[in-house]
C-alpha cells in the first residue's frame, strides 16, 4: 500500500497563502507531518500567478521524499519532473479521459517513467453513477497508455469517491469499481483513491472514523494507493496493520475481519463484534451506511 499524504493543496487557504508568500518554514512544518507516508502530494492547482513555477521553490523542501505533482497545469507537471533527481517513483496526479489531457499526460508519464493517476471520468460522461460505466473509462484510457508504452504497474486508476452524505449510493460503487479494475487487467494494474473525499461535508467528528472504515473496506477491494490525511495517525497505522496482517486490539481484528468480507465478497452480517465495545459498534454502523443498508444521516452513530 502506497500512502500519499494530501496535507499541501491550495484548496486549504492558509496552505495558499503560505505559498504565494513562500513561506519556507510552514511549508518544511507540512513536509514534516508527513514523513510517515511514502510520497507527498503537492496540489498547486492552476500554478499561475503568484503560484507560477512554484515547484522549483517547494522540491527542494520536500527534500528526498517522493512527489505526487497534482496541478491543472501540464506545463507545471514538466516542469517539477524536470527539477526531480529519479522520477520513476513520482506520480503525475491526474489524467482523465479527455483527449488533449490524456494525450499530454501520457506522453509525459512514458517520457519520465512515472506513475500516473487516471481519473474514471470525461467531459463529456461527467463521473458515470455505476462501476461499469466507470471501467468503461477506465479501459479506453488504459488503451492509450499502452499505446504510448506506459507500463500496466505504472497506471493507478482512481474511481472517484464522491461525499457519503451527497451521494451514500457511491461509495459502494467505488469499491465495486476497485474489485473490477482488480480482476479485469492482466498484467495488473493499480488502484488509488483521494479517501477524504468520503467524508466530506460531513460533522468534523464523525470524519475520521468515516475516512478509516472506507479505507478499509477499500483495502479489502484490492487498493494499491491512497491519498490521505497524514495528521491522522490512527488511521495510517490501520493501513500498516492490514498490511502487515498484525492486529493487537479487538478492533484490530474487527477492521481484518471487515477488510477480508470485502475481498471474499460476504455479507457485514456475516461479521461478529462486540455489541458491548462503542467503538465496534460505530465501526460496524459506519460499514452498514458505506455499504448503502441503511440511510445516512449525521447522527447515525447514535441510532
Amino acid at each position: 500500500m502506497i500512502l500519499i499524504g494530501e496535507n499541501i493543496h491550495i484548496i486549504s487557504t492558509s496552505v495558499r497563502e503560505a505559498l504565494e508568500k513562500k513561506d519556507e518554514n510552514f511549508v518544511k512544518n507540512l513536509v514534516k507531518i508527513q514523513q510517515n507516508t511514502d510520497c507527498i502530494d503537492l496540489n498547486v492547482g492552476p500554478a499561475k500567478n503568484k503560484l507560477d513555477r512554484i515547484f522549483e521553490w517547494l522540491i527542494p523542501l520536500v527534500g528526498n521524499q517522493n512527489i505526487s505533482f497534482d496541478s491543472t497545469n501540464s506545463d507545471a507537471i514538466e516542469q517539477g519532473l524536470s527539477l526531480v533527481k529519479n522520477s520513476k517513483n513520482c506520480f503525475i496526479n491526474s489524467t482523465s479521459k479527455d483527449e488533449v489531457k490524456l494525450e499530454r499526460l501520457t506522453d509525459l508519464a512514458a517520457k519520465h517513467n512515472c506513475n500516473l493517476v487516471a481519473l474514471a471520468m470525461s467531459k463529456e460522461t461527467g463521473i458515470p453513477k455505476t462501476a461499469d460505466g466507470r471501467l468503461e473509462i477506465i479501459f479506453e484510457i488504459y488503451e492509450k497508455c499502452m499505446e504510448k508504452g506506459i507500463e500496466s504497474n505504472k497506471i493507478f486508476f482512481d474511481p472517484l469517491v464522491l461525499p457519503i452524505c451527497a451521494d451514500q449510493t457511491q461509495a459502494l460503487e467505488a469499491l465495486n469499481t476497485i474489485q473490477m479494475v482488480k480482476e479485469s487487467f492482466e498484467p495488473k494494474v493499480n488502484t488509488v483513491i483521494g479517501l477524504s473525499n468520503i467524508s466530506n461535508g460531513c460533522p468534523k467528528e464523525l470524519r475520521p472514523l468515516i475516512n478509516r472504515v472506507f479505507g478499509v473496506l477499500a483495502f479489502g477491494a484490492g487498493l494499491d494507493a491512497v491519498i490521505l490525511d497524514a495528521k491522522d495517525i490512527e488511521l495510517i497505522r490501520i493501513f500498516k496493520m492490514l498490511e502487515n496482517n498484525n492486529p493487537t486490539s479487538s478492533v484490530d481484528i474487527l477492521y481484518v475481519n471487515l477488510a477480508n468480507m470485502v475481498k471474499e465478497f460476504k455479507e457485514l452480517e456475516e461479521i461478529e463484534y462486540n455489541h458491548n465495545n462503542i467503538e465496534e459498534c460505530n465501526i460496524i454502523k459506519t460499514a452498514t451506511i458505506l455499504l448503502n443498508k441503511k440511510i445516512y444521516s449525521d447522527s447515525f452513530t447514535q441510532v
